[in-house]
């Protein structure tokens, strides 16, 4: 049967839309537009609630939606940068619109505004004309009401205005710093995928004690002042579990995987010495495994033999100073790690996708679920303690980083989304739109687009809420992060939305509140003192970047990328480079280095059949853009030594010449790959594959693909060469680089 035709995209239809923050056509180049299906439009507005089935619905919801943004006093967020003009949206209000506004911490500031002669006779953060304070109210006598929010401390507050005619409004006024912080001066740093850091005492994969261990010694021995992992978000269960860090059931909590049960105080005092010993012995078995035998690294079976020795470990009773350290925790996290950890115990006995339950269970806030919670009290209790175990180790780690002189620490992870199934999709789903998942348009990359599974943020009620989950998941990570990574950072603006059973063709990008996601995020960042980097490859909206740079947010700079666009296309010399950007040679979804340098990258993909040309072409290409950044490289006299053969012949010193060129743009963080300083020449992650490649399985190896421990990666003649490059001036010897 022949497909519908498609509705067209009506006059009205399109006004809604725009309303609403639904696109209704994008520009993947500056000199081509396209139009987005009328179907896409629909459903999306359909996911934000509005009725838009027919030319009569659509008519009416645009009637609502132009009545509603008229009469409205004030919308949902308003956002108040220090030292900037005050907000539009309160400048605007009547003459003689009185203020309320309930501060974080749940004191009252109350004054009546002539808010058409903003700041009027007013110091920033002062007050006016005899005002005073009673019973902790504060009152005016005559002055302009925007002082009242020219003084307000950084936060998230309340801000309720009443017009002269009787009609009220209120929103969320968010006061934020101007910009974010700044990295305390110029470091380098190593990047690595957690789980690939295996150690003689790991249990078969990376854990954080590993990580502590690296970040030690890569700031006392290599000068470093960063290590970034990948995002270390608590995973669906299931088997086999997901591997991809970055489709994790809740981004708020991190995964106890990661945790080194033998660090955890309890294990000493647990009764069964006899059952954690065989434990021990089977994690030494599955270690060796992975290091002698070269077999993939097995999260499942790793979890299995944690998740036993947990069990035994969690027996112990606390004692005094850690039950309250534990109770501070769970009061600290509230209502959101008590849903957390009842998902993970309602999962142990239904499974992991909630959409499956029995009908009581699938709501959270349901008598059932309230029952479940109750009677499931142990196993609550368990996943409870378990992401508090795992945070505690988490800020061991970062305390580490920091002892060993690091000046930023651990920069963690970021993941653009959930899974539909895990726990946060459960828990809110209220503020997820039901029916999308996220992805990516068509582009020169991949001319079918992307769907990456994971239901989006309803921007309307992200707004209502003043933006509560994004705060409280920004506020839990920045507990143990030194900087945060935001992966496709470009999420704050815009999302491109795939109607579920469509194909990625077909769908369409709806907008968020940008201005107030970067004031949370400027807000949070600011009271933990941490860095953010957004990861902003690929295509990006026009002003996107600039925006970014504005507020402090670092970009992400790949070598291989950097060539000069809109010129003759030419590698881009270092001076060109921006300075507010972490500056790399590769990522986990692109070639090691070495196999970008001798084209083992067109030859991997090549055998997996995913080439779209033939490989004699794909090759051609791979040599020369190698040899075109080779050639900048040995006329800059970066290149010690230059190899007489094709590129590769000596890929050591080319890898070298490589992070020089880096060194010398301006590039306020340096990231070093931690496999490419072996000579590892497979990818962490293919895109594209799916059980054609061992994605997120792969310890990391030497050149020969020999896996490499931690202890004898930190003592690889290789790896200490091409640090000493970032660090010209730095030790050396037994205990320098």
């Amino acid at each position: 049967m022949a497909a519908a035709p498609e509705e067209p995209l009506t006059e009205d239809l399109a006004r809604l839309a725009e309303l609403h923050g639904v696109a209704t056509s994008y520009r993947p180049a500056p000199d081509r537009t396209v139009q987005v299906p009328a179907s896409a439009v629909t459903a999306a507005l359909t996911a934000l609630g509005v009725d838009a089935t027919g030319p009569a619905a659509v008519r009416a919801a645009l009637t609502a939606r132009e009545r509603e943004l008229r009469e409205r006093l004030l919308p949902p967020t308003v956002v108040r940068w220090a030292g900037a003009e005050p907000p539009a949206a309160l400048t605007a209000l009547p003459t003689g619109t009185r203020l309320r506004v309930e501060t974080e911490d749940g004191e009252i500031h109350d004054e009546t505004a002539d808010l058409r002669i903003p700041g009027r006779g007013v110091r920033e953060g002062g007050m006016q004309d005899g005002g005073v304070r009673e019973g902790g109210v504060r009152h005016g006598g005559v002055r302009d009401g925007v002082a009242l929010v020219a003084g307000l401390p950084p936060g998230v507050h309340r801000l309720t205005a009443t017009a002269p005619d009787g009609r009220t409004g209120e929103t969320f006024l968010v006061v934020a710093p101007d910009r974010l912080p700044a990295p305390p001066g110029r470091s380098h740093g190593l990047l690595v995928q957690l789980y690939s850091l295996l150690s003689h005492r790991s249990w078969g994969m990376g854990d954080l004690a590993d990580l502590a261990e690296l970040a030690g010694w890569a700031g006392r021995a290599a000068g470093a002042g960063f290590v970034q992992v990948n995002p270390l978000h608590a995973a669906v269960p299931g088997a086999p579990t997901d591997p991809s860090p970055y489709r994790p059931s809740s981004r708020r909590f991190p995964d106890p995987v990661h945790l080194r049960v033998e660090d955890i105080p309890e294990f000493a005092y647990a009764e069964d010495r006899e059952r954690l010993t065989g434990l021990l012995d089977r994690a030494a078995r599955l270690r060796a495994d992975v290091l002698d035998k070269g077999a993939l690294i097995d999260r499942d079976a790793v979890w299995e033999l944690k998740r036993q020795a947990l069990e035994q470990v969690l027996a112990v009773p606390l004692g005094p100073g850690r039950q309250a350290a534990y109770d501070a925790f769970r009061a600290a996290h509230g209502p959101a790690l008590d849903d957390h950890a009842t998902w993970y115990a309602l999962a142990e006995l239904h499974g992991p996708d909630w959409h499956r339950w029995p009908d009581g269970l699938r709501d959270p806030r349901s008598a059932a679920t309230a029952r479940a919670r109750t009677e499931l009290a142990d196993r609550v209790s368990f996943h409870a303690r378990l992401a508090w175990l795992t945070d505690g180790q988490l800020r061991a780690a970062q305390r580490a980083a920091r002892e060993a002189g690091m000046s930023v620490g651990i920069v963690h992870d970021l993941a653009v989304g959930v899974h539909p199934s895990g726990a946060d999709a459960w828990a809110q789903q209220d503020v997820f739109a039901a029916g999308m998942s996220v992805g990516a348009p068509p582009d020169a990359f991949n001319a079918r687009g992307q769907d990456w599974g994971l239901p989006p943020w309803r921007p309307d009620r992200l707004a209502a809420t003043g933006h509560a989950p994004y705060r409280d998941l920004l506020r839990a990570l920045f507990r143990y992060a030194g900087a945060l990574r935001i992966d496709h950072v470009m999420g704050l603006f815009r999302l491109w939305w795939v109607p579920q059973g469509s194909p990625p063709t077909d769908g369409t990008y709806v907008h968020y509140d940008a201005d107030a996601m970067l004031a949370i995020l400027a807000l949070e960042a600011a009271r933990a003192g941490a860095v953010v980097i957004g990861e902003d490859l690929g295509t990006v909206e026009p002003g996107v970047r600039e925006a970014l740079q504005r507020r402090g947010v670092l970009g992400t700079s790949v070598l291989w990328f950097e060539r000069d666009w809109e010129g003759d296309g030419r590698p881009l010399p270092p001076e060109r480079w921006r300075a507010d950007c972490l500056a790399t040679a590769t990522t986990h979804d692109l070639p090691p280095t070495a196999a970008r340098l001798t084209g083992d990258h067109v030859d991997l993909r090549d055998r997996l059949g995913l080439l779209t040309r033939s490989a004699t072409e794909e090759r051609a290409e791979a040599v020369a853009d190698t040899a075109e950044w080779l050639a900048l490289l040995g006329s800059l006299g970066l290149l010690d030594s230059p190899a007489a053969g094709p590129p590769g012949s000596d890929e050591e010193e080319e890898i070298r010449a490589v992070h020089r060129f880096l060194l010398r743009t301006p590039a306020r963080l340096i990231g070093v790959w931690l496999p490419d300083g072996i000579g590892d020449r497979r990818p962490q992650n293919l895109p594209g594959t799916w059980d054609q490649y061992p994605n997120w399985r792969l310890p990391i190896a030497d050149r020969e693909g020999r896996p490499v421990p931690l202890e004898e990666l930190v003592a690889s003649p290789r790896l200490r060469a091409l640090l000493q490059v970032l660090r010209p001036s730095g030790p050396s010897g037994p205990s320098g680089v």
